[in-house]
């Protein structure tokens, strides 16, 4: 795919049009400033909140611009719905070049600007990134990517249909219904009366949605309604979760066919639950890396992580969360995350720290990860 001695071209793709575009542009700056010079040449490539993608020198700016926005800015864009595609906002449109070339052309003006690449790194968090669009984009431009394919992406990007599979290969999940939208404008009563079976409290999230952009905790019955209206705002189908009276643990998953877990780590949030200000904003939320579990607890997780990656046909990497019950210590699966943050400072990066693989170190596996997915899928040796 390269000559001896050329750098590898690595796009790094962020931004986009989901209400984790703010978490998408931390990512970035973090890869940016972190990645071997001496080895890879970056092209960042970035996507506005309209969904209007940016030639390298735009796509910095973007992320300047980006930086100057953090704090309440952040929070109440995470919790805004996405603009319409329409916006006349300022940017390019992506078009696809000849597979043949590994390249992406955006055409920024009248003036278009090709970008051969070997491998993308997309952080590209939600809807329109992290749930296949993007992956399906780059596979029909013939251009290696960092992490899972379409059907991958897809299923861990849908909570429900990730919990119907998990349930299916015989893993944990919390128990849940599914509403849609065209219910709840039809008939709000049915609605409410699926969502109260679960009883008080309970949870309320949009099905394809990350950072917990959102999620509520719903503690009575008059608390229902406000937090449906909420969900909606994200996503057209949301679910309505039993509370799990549990430790939060995470695991960061990394590989392709064989796989390896990092040690569990643990979130004690500093709000009632790890919403998106405890995640991004408040800065008090506590990171126990090693968790503190009993050692067959620790590697029962590690190894339901690795269950969990392979039942949703992950690849590169992934970041499995976990509640563990307090009283039992049973173990249920949360989610998966198939594009985790990617800051420094974000959970996947220091879960792997703490196992012995540094961040620039992480982020050149998961190029090399890419480019030998890429090959295999491909028949190259």
């Amino acid at each position: 795919m390269t000559s001896p001695g050329r750098k590898l071209r690595v796009g790094v793709l962020f931004g986009g049009r989901s209400g984790e575009h703010e978490v998408s542009l931390m990512s970035a700056a973090g890869i940016l400033a972190a990645i071997d010079r001496e080895k890879y040449e970056v092209v960042p490539i970035g996507i506005t909140k309209a969904g209007r993608w940016l030639p390298p020198a735009k796509a910095r700016a973007l992320l300047a611009a980006g930086g100057a926005a953090r704090g309440q800015e952040a929070a109440e864009a995470a919790h805004a719905s996405p603009p319409a595609s329409g916006s006349d906002e300022a940017g390019g449109a992506m078009l696809l070049a000849d597979p043949q070339a590994h390249a992406l052309v955006t055409l920024d003006g009248e003036t278009p600007s090709a970008e051969p690449l070997d491998v993308v790194f997309p952080v590209l968090h939600g809807p329109y990134g992290e749930d296949g669009t993007v992956q399906g984009l780059l596979e029909l431009a013939g251009i290696p990517y960092v992490g899972a394919g379409v059907l991958g992406s897809a299923l861990g990007m849908d909570k429900a249909k990730m919990k119907e599979v998990l349930r299916y290969h015989g893993l944990p999940v919390a128990s849940w219904t599914t509403v849609r939208r065209w219910q709840w404008r039809e008939d709000r009563q049915a609605v409410l009366r699926e969502a109260a079976r679960f009883g008080f409290p309970c949870f309320v999230k949009p099905a394809n949605l990350g950072s917990s952009v959102g999620v509520s905790k719903v503690h009575e019955p008059s608390e229902l309604p406000d937090a449906l209206v909420e969900a909606f705002r994200h996503d057209e189908k949301v679910l309505v979760e039993e509370f799990v009276d549990a430790r939060e643990i995470e695991v960061a998953v990394l590989g392709n066919h064989k796989p390896e877990a990092s040690v569990p780590g643990e979130i004690i949030p500093c709000n009632e639950f790890y919403d998106y200000r405890a995640k991004y904003l408040d800065g008090r939320s506590e990171l126990l890396i090693p968790a503190p579990l009993p050692p067959e607890v620790t590697e029962r997780i590690r190894r339901m992580a690795i269950e969990v990656f392979l039942a949703l046909e992950c690849a590169g990497f992934a970041r499995v969360d976990f509640f563990v019950r307090r009283a039992t210590h049973e173990i249920v699966v949360n989610e998966i995350n198939t594009i985790p943050g990617f800051t420094p400072i974000s959970m996947f990066p220091k879960l792997w720290e703490a196992s012995g693989l540094t961040y620039p170190q992480l982020i050149d596996r998961l190029l090399q990860l890419a480019i030998e997915r890429w090959r295999e899928r491909n028949g190259e040796p």
